[in-house]
């Protein structure tokens, strides 16, 4: 069996990665979600081990501690992180899986598997153009804005470290940008 592919999605928040995602997993059906662990309640509509791995925080805390985690992060009160054992499994399988990641997820992400993590990094139009898009939102405090923008400074500095570099300037167009990356991918 071939083995599997790694593609990894990053982007500052605000870019608009939801919705390319979303579209992405649309036009490239063979694509599998990686399923990430959290600790936060699962939301109405919202499926165990199909949209999350909902964890309680001491078995979150006692699979972080047995190093069982590729990446994890404490966002709010909340954790988040993407089991070791559901990536090898699906290597191993040939799955195609794909992951939305924050930067240091992605180095966590490389560290471990190397080349065989194809990361594409989505950039907004303008640094000016992600700050309306935050704030057109409407979901977010100036606060959590402004931490937002702040963290996205730090993320844009760091595009160049990464494999592909898609701009979302008009959905359609980077949607067929990282239609063509992701289908190269999968062909190599």
């Amino acid at each position: 069996m071939e083995r599997g592919k790694l593609i990894v999605i990053v982007a500052p928040s605000g870019t608009g990665k939801s919705t390319l995602i979303s579209k992405l997993m649309h036009e490239i059906p063979e694509l599998e979600w990686s399923v990430s662990c959290t600790t936060r309640p699962i939301r109405k509509g919202e499926v165990n081990n199909v949209d999350y791995c909902f964890l309680t925080k001491e078995e979150f805390l006692q699979r972080r501690d047995n190093n069982e985690f590729i990446e994890w992060a404490q966002v709010h009160s909340n954790f988040y992180g993407t089991l070791k054992s559901f990536v090898d499994k699906g290597l191993e399988e040939g799955k195609k899986l794909l992951f939305d990641l924050d930067v240091q997820g992605c180095d966590q992400m490389r560290d471990l598997y190397g080349d065989e993590a194809n990361i594409i990094f989505i950039e907004p139009p303008s640094y000016e153009e992600l700050e309306k898009r935050l704030k057109l939102r409407g979901t977010d405090s100036e606060e959590v804005i402004q931490e937002r923008l702040t963290n996205a400074k730090n993320e844009l500095s760091r595009k160049g470290d990464f494999d592909f570099l898609v701009t979302n300037d008009e959905i359609d167009k980077a949607v067929g940008e990282l239609k063509r990356i992701v289908s190269e991918i999968l062909r190599a």
